[in-house]
């Protein structure tokens, strides 16, 4: 076995949480990368979620690189690495104190494997490869580091790290499925109709397969937002809130039975207009999507007593509104002197309000007077 060469890199430790440490240094940029790596978000073959982290984005590392190659460039902000346990901290210092926050000197002793780097990237990946990639002999920054083989640990932290900057929220949506930390209760609340959109886009018999657009579908054509909101809506007062709340029940099973019938029924309703991509099909646009998951929340509220209705009975139910519906062409008639051409509805909440009242209106007149 070929041996494997230290880096010994001076820095204080603190402790948190009564059992975890950080690990504070500065190391010069240029040799970051020789420590560390980007973990890219992706999907195996088997649909795993992989890393965390968005593509580069060219155009903000250049505008680093140009910072940094001017007079009296400095980066403050530290970047913040997670190690795995071959990094050890040796302690040159006293013993902590018991004072919270006392800090203690030592080294920390990190291989220089190439082939399989210690270090993760958690934040600062675009500055870290401005700095790479940048005209200057050495550029030293400030590292904040801890030590976990746990890669859903790193995502935790990736998630609260960037939960307040301004990070695509399909990114934090996806990764949040994959996470098991405690999270803030605004992230946690997310964390459900996430994990059921990441069910929806992968299983063999959803109708939704592939067709979601997340960090990791780039090719879907229906918004990830788009699904979130009818997720949403239903599990806050909804169908879905009766499968996976109401009685202290936690059936998610139940809850993909009952999306994955209701959404076959409505691609074979309306086979063409599910077939289109949104700017083509208001069905696949966002006020499309949210306004037939109330009528999914009608249909099943009509069959609570026997339980998820099945995807026959679901298409007996919206095949009655085909004649109503101007997905793809032609005027909606919302009433008296209110018209709008099908391309119109746009995916705002008072357009949304407008289609759901109109589907839901037509649904109790035609299908299931009360």
């Amino acid at each position: 076995m070929s041996h494997v060469p230290f880096l010994e890199i001076p820095a204080i430790a603190i402790r948190q949480g009564g059992d975890r440490e950080l690990y504070a240094f500065g190391i010069d940029g240029k040799k970051l990368h020789d420590v560390a790596q980007v973990f890219r978000l992706g999907r195996a073959e088997d649909n795993e979620l992989l890393g965390y982290q968005r593509p580069e984005v060219m155009s903000h590392i250049g505008e680093i690189r140009s910072y940094l190659e001017s007079d009296h460039a400095m980066l403050p902000n530290a970047i913040v690495v997670a190690f795995d346990s071959r990094v050890v901290f040796i302690p040159t210092g006293p013993a902590p104190s018991a004072i919270p926050g006392t800090a203690r000197h030592g080294i920390l002793r990190v291989p220089e494997d190439m082939a399989n780097k210690p270090g993760w990237i958690v934040d600062g990946q675009q500055r870290s490869a401005a700095i790479r990639e940048a005209e200057l002999e050495h550029f030293p920054v400030f590292v904040t580091a801890f030590v976990t083989d746990n890669v859903d640990e790193q995502r935790s932290q990736f998630i609260l790290v960037n939960a307040t900057k301004p990070l695509p929220k399909g990114l934090i949506y996806e990764l949040l499925p994959s996470t098991d930390m405690h999270l803030p209760s605004g992230l946690q609340k997310k964390k459900t109709p996430a994990q059921i959109l990441q069910i929806l886009n992968t299983s063999a018999d959803s109708p939704f397969k592939g067709r979601i657009q997340t960090p990791t579908s780039p090719k879907g054509n229906i918004k990830d937002n788009s699904i979130l909101r009818m997720l949403e809506n239903s599990l806050n007062d909804g169908a879905l809130y009766r499968q996976l709340v109401a009685g202290d029940r936690h059936d998610l099973d139940a809850c993909m039975e009952l999306l994955i019938s209701y959404w076959s029924a409505v691609s074979r309703v309306f086979p063409m207009e599910w077939d289109l991509p949104p700017n083509k099909s208001r069905l696949t646009h966002g006020a499309g999507i949210t306004s037939m998951g109330h009528l999914m929340d009608a249909i099943a509220d009509r069959y609570r007593i026997q339980g998820v209705p099945s995807s026959e009975q679901f298409e007996a139910n919206i095949a009655p509104l085909r004649d109503y519906c101007c997905w793809t062409t032609g005027h909606w008639e919302f009433g008296p002197g209110v018209a709008r051409k099908w391309n119109e509805i746009q995916n705002t909440s008072k357009d949304i309000q407008m289609l759901a009242s109109h589907l839901l209106v037509h649904y109790k007149t035609k299908v299931w007077p009360t």
